[in-house]
């Protein structure tokens, strides 16, 4: 048995998009896709003493209605350098912010990222290594794309060598589980609920953040507050 996730590539995404990844074999970044604004493709959460705050990439989308999230590129660079003085200023009380921003820090402050995908991309894999997530991740346009919403997924998974598609719940509404059926293929429903809260700043729990609220907070324990990731870091 072999599962197979396919799913857009998200700016610093929230613990539920990880967990996806290391419940399965291989994560696909479908960012063959057309770029969504708006949208979590390049923008994320962080909580502040005022309550959540939006980071937003800016992308250069103005007149590009049908681009990829492969070919979206991102505008300027002083957004990097705004970004990281918004995670410091609000985190760097947190108990393992030190040792997460010397991974984290050279991501934002190196060379310049062009763009979205690329640098969704290195994140996601600096977060999956500190994780000790070892799910094979792969780009869309490793492989060939088929015509049709749920036969590309399927086939997709097909050229992976998947005999399981894992899908998160929103794609009830359009995937077509007789297509996967029809193929010998098997669909389970991940579930994103049930996660234990953690010991925050700032007030309140609050769940929806990008998955650096929780590294932060919780450094090498942060897999104990997920329900996928390997428990044996302490």
């Amino acid at each position: 048995m072999k599962k197979v996730a396919i799913v857009q590539s998200n700016y610093i995404p929230w613990k539920g998009y990880f967990d996806l990844i290391a419940s399965v074999d291989e994560f696909v970044l479908y960012d063959d896709m057309q770029y969504t604004r708006r949208d979590w493709r390049n923008r994320n959460r962080i909580k502040t003493p005022q309550g959540p705050q939006w980071l937003t990439v800016p992308v250069r989308a103005s007149g590009r209605y049908h681009q990829t999230i492969r070919e979206t590129e991102i505008d300027g660079t002083d957004w990097a350098a705004d970004h990281w003085r918004a995670l410091t200023l609000n985190y760097r009380r947190a108990p393992h912010f030190e040792a997460i921003a010397a991974w984290l820090e050279p991501i934002y402050l190196g060379a310049p990222h062009t763009h979205l995908s690329a640098l969704n991309r290195q994140l996601i894999e600096a977060v999956c290594a500190y994780l000790g997530i070892t799910t094979v991740l792969r780009n869309s346009w490793d492989y060939t794309l088929a015509e049709g919403k749920s036969e590309r997924l399927a086939d997709l998974v097909q050229q992976a060598g998947g005999t399981d598609y894992v899908s998160g719940p929103a794609a009830r509404d359009y995937l077509d589980e007789a297509v996967f059926t029809e193929r010998g293929l098997r669909v389970h429903w991940f579930d994103y609920g049930g996660y234990p809260a953690y010991p925050q700043l700032w007030g309140d729990f609050v769940h929806e953040l990008s998955v650096l609220d929780l590294l932060f907070h919780c450094g090498p324990q942060s897999a104990r507050h997920m329900k996928h990731v390997p428990h044996d870091r302490s």
